[in-house]
């Protein structure tokens, strides 16, 4: 029998009322998961301090190139001077993050991100009084050490959310939302603040809010997962079995990443650029809150063959129409597929990770990620010299395409084991 929908009646105190529907007064909608995730304890004061230390991850490179061609003159040393920490990151960062893991987030991470923020302060020095280039590229290593703070928040919700793997999603996505977020802001503010108040600004104040950031986020012990103890007799990640094709999978799809902002960048050819750039952060982040409230996770094969069919969308548009606008919305559009690619993979890697070492874990896919943006970057670069920026957009699509098929042979290879 159908439910009535028409007002009910009751009586209060000897006065005839209306009654809510259904007859059960009170009754409010239950609170979706992104406020599910936020009622446990603690969550929003670290991840207020998380977000404010992650929002400099986007603005150091740009503040270091802006800043040293300013004053050199040079923007292949600028460039030249930021690989260098790029590739300092990639070895130190696993390391840090092993510390991070045996003695505890708050022990490490500060004192990892003081000694960060003195190389990003003797970059400055040296840049302003005119000290040798080898001073530019060892104090810009000397910054390797800044702590993986988005491995660290990631860390935290899977102890928080040990068993709630709906709940872990959820956070997942937000945290790859985050990323997303800061590194769309990270650039603008970075530009902002070195074109308009002088070239130091953009390092002095990303080097402030990384070290109050990470300062505000280790002060919340409560939720800080414990230590894992010593490491005597204890295996690396990277011998876990499934964990080297994972990797493989991070660098591939870091390829696709570091091609299509060369390559973009090469299109535009002009202020436009970081707009443009900005509008696939922003489609990442909209996908990645959207996919944090799917009760369940696609494969990780499945996203990535959205993410090579989607990436073809820039590569149509530039090589068809040849406009800026076009490929712009393309971009849009293609970012989407980006978040859940990401945080399906993180997942991933959260599970192959043994306990004790998540730390460790997620910063050797960030660090396959590093590998992968500089690979993809370069061969970005040598199509647009070579073929033309618009042919460039294919990098991208052959990058996630080699990624699809590295997260296939894994499976194909269970698969026949099993049968």
């Amino acid at each position: 029998m159908p439910q009535s929908t028409s007002p009910q009646m009751t009586t209060s105190g000897g006065t005839l009322v209306l009654a809510p529907r259904g007859g059960q007064a009170g009754r409010s909608r239950p609170p979706g998961p992104y406020r599910r995730l936020f009622a446990v304890p603690g969550t929003r004061a670290f991840t207020a301090g998380n977000l404010l230390a992650r929002l400099p991850m986007g603005m150091f490179s740009v503040s270091a190139v802006i800043m040293i061609a300013g004053q050199r003159g040079s923007y292949a040393l600028a460039g030249a001077v930021t690989a260098t920490g790029l590739a300092a990151t990639a070895i130190v960062a696993p390391w840090t993050a092993r510390l991070v893991d045996r003695y505890g987030q708050a022990r490490v991470a500060v004192p990892a991100t003081v000694l960060a923020v003195l190389g990003s302060l003797a970059l400055v020095l040296c840049v302003r009084h005119g000290a040798p280039d080898w001073t530019l590229f060892a104090a810009y290593a000397a910054t390797a050490t800044t702590p993986n703070t988005g491995g660290m928040s990631r860390a935290r919700w899977a102890h928080l959310l040990k068993g709630d793997a709906a709940a872990r999603h959820t956070a997942n996505s937000f945290e790859q939302a985050a990323d997303e977020l800061c590194f769309m802001l990270g650039p603008v503010l970075a530009a902002w603040l070195c074109a308009g108040l002088f070239p130091e600004a953009g390092t002095l104040v990303g080097a402030g809010l990384l070290l109050t950031g990470v300062v505000l986020f280790a002060a919340q012990r409560s939720t800080e997962p414990p230590v894992s103890g010593g490491t005597a007799g204890r295996r690396s990640p990277l011998r876990t079995p499934g964990m080297l094709p994972m990797l493989a999978v991070f660098l591939a799809t870091g390829a696709v990443f570091g091609a299509m902002e060369v390559v973009t960048i090469a299109f535009a050819d002009g202020p436009a650029a970081g707009a443009v750039l900005a509008l696939q952060a922003a489609g990442s982040c909209v996908a990645g809150l959207a996919y944090g409230r799917v009760r369940r996770a696609a494969p990780l094969w499945a996203c990535l063959a959205a993410m090579t069919v989607l990436m073809t969308l820039p590569l149509l548009a530039a090589a068809g129409t040849g406009s800026l606008l076009a490929v712009a919305g393309a971009l849009l559009v293609a970012g989407m597929a980006t978040a859940p690619t990401m945080v399906t993979g993180m997942t991933a890697i959260q599970r192959l990770t043994p306990e004790g070492q998540l730390n460790e874990g997620m910063t050797l896919a960030v660090t396959a990620l590093l590998g992968g943006i500089a690979a993809g970057s370069a061969a970005g670069g040598w199509t647009v010299e070579h073929v033309g920026a618009s042919h460039g957009y294919a990098v991208p699509v052959t990058a996630a395409a080699l990624a699809l098929a590295l997260a296939l042979l894994p499976a194909r290879t269970t698969k026949a084991r099993l049968s």
